[in-house]
This record gives structure tokens, C-alpha cells and sequence, in this order.
């Protein structure tokens, strides 16, 4: 066994943070599965944009849906359900094995919906139903105007992955609009046996902020720090949902956890470890979203342990060491989820235009 396989004894499941034609059609992401216990699979506009701008393995497709259809966004949506259905299938023998606890893939609503709560709900319904896939998330920016979407869309049935997420307070909204949507969807009569969340959280970024205003104050025994801190207080916040009243009689009626999931886990940092996000945040009912890079890296020299529980001290210190220094960490993780929403923006609107290049060159 592989360090990737003995990760899930403890509780964690690994999924990539990548899909693209080549990875599927090279049976590369069976062997995952097959090799390495792959558990499931997330994409963004940043991924999509890739895999469409830095390959010909979309071009046919280009040419085809653009003699019916005028608009790049609804060309690219009928390539990316055509491409997560897909992977979903690859997936379904995970699904199936794991009784509906793993082997999902992950379908984004357009970006530039992430502070439109009405346009989310109504896309996020639409890409549900044409996906048609059980085992399919989709995934909801965890804005304040995501809130109300979330919840509803849990309501609907709707398998929801909380994505954008950065901070501790946004975090607990987030349990709450989990737990509301579930009991909504209870009060109206129907399971919630098979409804699937999970709550993202953005690590390195957060390293990638606040370390340069660390180091500007010779604060350098917190660098590198506050992410993995911040995560460990995260898991905190979902321990106690677990254990509350609350949550306890949605359990007793089939609801499966809302569980967290690490993602931007790729050290930017070269003098960091490049299994740093991973290694002290494993434990139970976690996901890790790695790109490829990094499962390779734990492949060949990670270290399994439980360690989310570990040093919740020196997390909380560091938390507070930081607001001493006159940092708040809830400004800074506006700051990310409002640039993480221009980065993603900016994929997309590449994106659109690498179908309209593509479009041009065959017209």
C-alpha cells in the first residue's frame, strides 16, 4: 500500500483537482482509482480553460456545437456536462462501492453568478438536470448572496460542494445554511438519505497573502503557519455541528455529514514541502483536492497519520499571535474570496474567448 491508500483508514478521501479529455481517454484516471484509490474529482473554470485552450481535443467539438448554437458560454457548459458525465461514469463503481460517501465529480456554476443568488439557484438546477448524474456536485461559490442558494438548492436534492471558502465565520454560515436545507427539505416530506455536500476550503492562498505582512513585521516563526492553523480551527467549527442537537436529528433521519475539503493544497512557496497541505490535515470526514503534482508527491513520500486534531493549541495561538500584530484574518479572507472571484472570472472570460479563436479560425 501506497501512502494514498493508507490515507483512507484515516478517514480522509483523496480526490483530484483536475479533468481534462487526455486523462480519461489515456485510462490514467482509472489507474488512479484502480492504483491509488482516487476517491473523486474536481474542475473550475481555471481547469476548463486549460484543458480547452491547451489542447486540440476540444476544437471538433468547437466546431460542431457552434453551427447550432451562437453563444461561447452555452458551447462551453454542453462540452464541460459532456466531459463531467464522463468522468462521473469513471466514478460510479466508487460511488456505488462507497454507498454514496465518495466518488463524485464536481461541476462549477458560471463565475460570474457568484454574487447572484437568484442566477445560481436557476443555473445550478439547470446544469443538475442536464448532468443527470447521482454522483455529481455542483458547486456554489460560499458568498454571502451563496448562502440563500446553498440552502435552497439542498432543499431541491441537490448534491452541493461549497467552493470559495476562506474564513472561519463564513464557514459557520455555511453549517448553517447545510443543516437549514436539509431540514427544509425534511419539513416538506422528503429523504435526505442521498443529498451529498461538502465545504471547500482554500489553504495556500491564504499563505501566499499574509506571509509578505508577516515577514514585514519579523514575524517569520508564523510563516507558513496560519493556513494549516486556520483549517485546524475550521474542523473545529464542524466538530461541534456534528455533536450539536441540531445536526444529531438530521443524522437520525439518513443525513450524511457535510464533510470539509482542502483545496489550493499545492505548495506556492518553493522552500515549503510539497506535501505541506497535505500531511497535517488528515482525519476523518475529510477530503483533500490535490493536483496532480502533489499526488504524486505523497505517492512517493507522504506521511500518514492522523494529524487534523493534533496541536489545536498552537492553531488557536497562532490565530491570536497574528490578531496581536494587528492582522485580521476576516479582512484578509474577503480580500481572497473577492480575488478568488476575479481569478476565476478572468479563466472564464479566456476560456470564452478561446471558443470564439477556435470558432473563427474554422468559420
Amino acid at each position: 500500500m501506497n501512502p494514498l491508500n493508507k490515507i483512507q483508514q484515516h478517514g480522509q478521501s483523496i480526490w483530484l483537482d483536475l479533468l481534462d479529455r487526455e486523462i480519461m481517454n489515456s485510462g490514467k484516471l482509472q489507474n488512479l482509482i484502480d492504483d491509488d484509490d482516487l476517491r473523486g474529482l474536481t474542475s473550475n473554470p481555471s481547469i476548463f480553460e486549460k484543458a480547452i485552450s491547451g489542447s486540440a481535443d476540444y476544437d471538433d467539438d468547437i466546431a460542431k456545437l457552434s453551427k447550432n448554437e451562437d453563444n461561447n458560454s452555452a458551447i462551453f457548459f454542453d462540452m464541460a456536462i459532456a466531459d463531467i458525465q464522463r468522468a462521473a461514469d469513471i466514478f460510479k463503481p466508487v460511488f456505488d462501492k462507497t454507498e454514496g460517501k465518495d466518488g463524485f465529480v464536481s461541476l462549477e456554476v458560471s463565475p460570474y453568478l457568484a454574487l447572484d443568488t437568484d442566477g445560481t439557484i436557476e443555473q445550478a438546477r439547470e446544469l443538475w438536470k442536464k448532468v443527470n448524474r447521482k454522483n455529481v456536485m455542483i458547486k456554489i461559490p460560499g458568498t454571502k448572496q451563496g448562502l440563500p442558494a446553498i440552502r435552497e438548492c439542498l432543499r431541491e436534492g441537490i448534491n452541493i460542494n461549497v467552493t470559495l471558502l476562506f474564513g472561519l465565520p463564513r464557514y459557520r454560515e455555511i453549517t448553517e445554511a447545510f443543516m437549514g436545507g436539509l431540514e427544509d427539505r425534511l419539513n416538506e416530506g422528503h429523504s435526505i438519505k442521498d443529498v451529498a455536500s461538502v465545504a471547500s476550503f482554500f489553504l495556500s492562498r491564504i499563505d501566499v497573502m499574509v506571509d509578505p505582512m508577516l515577514k514585514e513585521k519579523n514575524a517569520n516563526h508564523l510563516v507558513g503557519e496560519i493556513a494549516i492553523a486556520s483549517a485546524k480551527k475550521a474542523y473545529q467549527i464542524y466538530l461541534d455541528m456534528i455533536a450539536s442537537d441540531r445536526y444529531k436529528k438530521l443524522a437520525a433521519k439518513g443525513a450524511q455529514t457535510q464533510r470539509v475539503l482542502w483545496a489550493s493544497t499545492s505548495a506556492k512557496d518553493p522552500s515549503f514541502s510539497d506535501v505541506k497541505y497535505v500531511e497535517p490535515l488528515i482525519g476523518k470526514d475529510t477530503i483533500n483536492t490535490l493536483p496532480m503534482e502533489t499526488i504524486d508527491a505523497f505517492r512517493d513520500h507522504g506521511k500518514v497519520a492522523d494529524t487534523i486534531t493534533n496541536d489545536i493549541d498552537s492553531a488557536n495561538k497562532a490565530m491570536d499571535d497574528l490578531k496581536n500584530l494587528g492582522i485580521d484574518i476576516d479582512t484578509i479572507t474577503q480580500r481572497l474570496e473577492n480575488e478568488g472571484i476575479e481569478k476565476f472570472n478572468k479563466a472564464y472570460e479566456q476560456l470564452l474567448k478561446s471558443i470564439a479563436d477556435q470558432n473563427r479560425k474554422k468559420s
